[in-house]
């Protein structure tokens, strides 16, 4: 049995899976778009594609009998031990119908019903392979060029080695991003905005880090927060899971949230942990 791991790339249309299936091959992986479901186990066990690519394989809705098949053929993936990573993309209703409404297209299931009606079908069918998958990225939020460098963030040296964490920070009064798999809540630190000097800035500049991070108890839970995620790495690998996305939310996502997720990004890289900090509601205020 081939080593070699297969992206399988899926979710909601709409998502985005035409923009990463584009940055993937920008990356140098070889893309199977629209491959009907029944085919990956054959194409998985191939592990790599022409000279000696990575994988990934796009598989949606476009499929016909798409949600039976692709749950049969998951299955079956898992029976033979074969080795692949599941990526959802997913989006908020709202994101979704402006996305169709934009481009002037019916959702693929959307019948002669309303949009909405279609969307809340094909979230219903993928409930199941959502709550399975490796990955999930949220692209609510992404314009293309921001989810093409996410893309190359997390596939940027071909299949996963080891463990890849973004440390997401985000305003709870924009939602908590749907592809969180932790979220910290900094909410009980004294709220910068309040001071007239540091509301105009971001936790991104020195003046409000200090101040957050200078905050009774925030250094030391940031350091037990950091060793709790650490311990949990090898825990994650064993099970197969690869990227880990915390969210960490402040009420607005300027400030707190901002400071915070840069400190965890920090303290985890010093840790030999592959981590980075996204920031997804700065300058949205």
């Amino acid at each position: 049995m081939t080593t070699n791991e297969v992206l399988v790339l899926t979710g909601m249309s709409g998502a985005g899976r035409s923009t990463v299936a584009h940055a993937l091959e920008d990356l140098g992986w070889y893309v199977v778009d629209n491959l009907p479901p029944a085919l990956l186990p054959a194409l998985v066990s191939k592990g790599t594609g022409p000279e000696g690519k990575e994988y990934a394989v796009v598989v949606d809705v476009r499929g016909g009998h798409f949600f039976d098949e692709l749950t049969a053929a998951l299955a079956e993936l898992k029976r033979n031990g074969s080795h692949y990573r599941l990526v959802f993309l997913d989006a908020t209703d709202q994101a979704l119908v402006q996305r169709f409404e934009s481009t002037r297209r019916p959702h693929p299931l959307q019948s002669g019903d309303r949009i909405v009606d279609g969307i809340a079908r094909e979230r219903a069918k993928l409930e199941e392979v959502r709550s399975e998958c490796d990955i999930a990225i949220d692209t609510t939020n992404l314009n293309v060029h921001q989810l093409e460098k996410r893309i190359g963030e997390i596939f940027g040296g071909g299949k996963i080695q080891g463990m890849r964490v973004n440390v997401l920070s985000f305003g709870y009064k924009y939602g908590i991003p749907v592809d969180s798999d932790l979220v910290l809540d900094c909410r009980f630190i004294p709220n910068p905005h309040w001071i007239p000097e540091l509301r105009p800035l971001t936790g991104l500049t020195q003046e409000v880090s200090s101040k957050v991070l200078g905050s009774v108890g925030v250094s030391d839970f940031v350091k037990d927060y950091v060793q709790l995620v650490n311990s949990m790495i090898a825990g994650y690998m064993h099970e197969g899971k690869r990227y880990l996305t915390i969210g960490v939310g402040c009420t607005g996502g300027k400030h707190r949230s901002v400071a915070i997720a840069q400190e965890i990004a920090k303290q985890l890289e010093a840790l030999d942990v592959a981590a980075y900090a996204t920031h997804r509601d700065v300058g949205r205020e």
